[in-house]
């Protein structure tokens, strides 16, 4: 079964400019995505992974007369962003939820675990069953 694991992210100010981090700290932040992700593609169970820029360079595109793009800009009410994904094959629930874990207590300033909120949806092999 495949699943999507999204990482969620405070907003801030709508860049990354507003995570003001010592060198050290992005660092072991770096190292231990590396490392999890290595892991991931070691078991097998690692589809692909993405991150993505902040929510300020991103765009919501509707479809408007004659399929013209209608842009909106960016959001910075919202709660949190998306600041990446990973697409993991594995056998369970309860295995992708593990690993969501894992991802969810990846190291922020002073090394403390970040906590964070990690969505984890299965992948749609087709149709919704009627």
């Amino acid at each position: 079964m495949r699943y999507l694991l999204m990482m969620h992210v405070p907003p801030g100010d709508g860049t990354y400019e507003h995570l003001h981090w010592e060198p050290a700290d992005w660092a072991a932040h770096r190292a231990y995505h590396e490392r999890f992700n290595r892991e991931l593609a070691d078991a097998g169970e690692l589809v692909g992974i993405q991150a993505l820029t902040a929510p300020n360079e991103g765009k919501v595109v509707r479809a408007g007369a004659g399929g013209v793009p209608i842009t909106d800009g960016i959001f910075p009410e919202a709660k949190e962003y998306l600041a990446g994904f990973w697409i993991v094959d594995v056998d369970s629930p309860e295995r992708a939820y593990a690993l969501a874990a894992r991802a969810s207590a990846a190291p922020g300033p002073g090394g403390a675990p970040l906590d964070m909120p990690i969505e984890v949806r299965q992948v749609m092999a087709g149709p919704p069953d009627a």
